[in-house]
């Protein structure tokens, strides 16, 4: 039996007992006021309030400038809430989840939570049109409306997703806090820099943080449906490998030439013409000229 610390990353011999997150009231109170925080902030844009003057003090203060040493770091640091590589980072450990627990749930969500992101996110985005600091055209603007999608940051509504799924999936309370932790200031950090950056306003942080977090609080919700859409993809693996198994069976166990049985008769070999030599062939066309000489001579 092993004891090393490797044993733990075989798969599971019969798949475990994973309790699923419900929407507990809890849950509902955090969806409720984070859903009346995303409220605000967006009217508080809508209407140019003292935010969009927060917002323009920072970026006249240009935190780039103030700290340029920080500027190398924090280019590579940003890189933890772009879409790609994290989809790419968080999937990969996912997948290793879902061999390991025998489970399509945890990639099912990740797609999910992606999948809301992007329609949720997008749309406010595009519909809103905001531009960011570097392409603003007028101090104390608002800038809504532009043909801009910086409102709210991508950034940091994926950084919250992308690495707060984590926590999500947990399956121990206590690497649920641990998870948690981190998720939260790994998105904390993203959504700063990206002001020291300069690519977007503070508004659009706090509005991507709470976008983000109704995403995690929401996925409850769709249980249901990743747990009907895993039976159904688990199903169709299950028809194919059956197939696959029944396809085996009419394939020869052993070779032809080792005495294994055949798939078709062997091909019966043409009967060859007989053949004669020449000479052989000319004295039969002798015999049969002399016949007809022989026969008047008898009659």
């Amino acid at each position: 039996m092993r004891t090393d610390i490797f044993a733990r990353l075989d798969r599971e011999p019969v798949p475990p007992k994973i309790e699923v997150p419900r929407m507990t009231r809890t849950r509902l109170a955090l969806f409720g006021g984070t859903s009346a925080f995303y409220l605000a902030v967006v009217v508080a844009v809508l209407l140019s309030t003292w935010l969009v003057t927060l917002d323009w003090k920072i970026m006249l203060f240009r935190p780039y400038q103030q700290w340029p040493e920080l500027h190398a770091f924090l280019d590579y640091y940003v890189v933890l809430g772009q879409r790609g590589p994290t989809a790419v980072m968080v999937a990969a450990w996912l997948g290793w989840r879902s061999w390991r627990q025998h489970t399509l749930r945890p990639l099912l969500s990740l797609g999910a939570a992606l999948l809301l992101l992007n329609v949720t996110v997008g749309a406010v985005k595009l519909g809103l049109g905001r531009l960011g600091p570097h392409y603003a055209t007028q101090i104390g603007s608002a800038e809504l409306f532009a043909g801009g999608d910086i409102f709210p940051s991508g950034h940091t509504a994926n950084a919250v997703v992308t690495w707060g799924i984590l926590a999500y999936l947990a399956t121990t309370p206590r690497a649920r806090r641990y998870l948690s932790a981190l998720s939260a200031v790994v998105a904390l950090g993203v959504g700063l820099t990206t002001v020291y950056l300069g690519t977007h306003w503070l508004s659009d942080v706090l509005l991507g943080w709470a976008a983000g977090l109704l995403i995690l609080l929401a996925l409850p919700w769709c249980e249901p449906v990743i747990a009907v859409v895993e039976a159904w993809l688990l199903d169709r693996r299950d028809r194919i490998r059956a197939r696959l198994r029944a396809r085996r069976r009419l394939v020869p166990s052993l070779p032809v030439a080792s005495g294994g049985p055949r798939l078709f008769p062997a091909p019966v070999a043409a009967e060859e013409p007989s053949r004669e030599t020449v000479g052989a062939a000319a004295s039969h066309a002798r015999a049969a000229r002399s016949r007809p000489s022989s026969d008047r001579l008898t009659a």
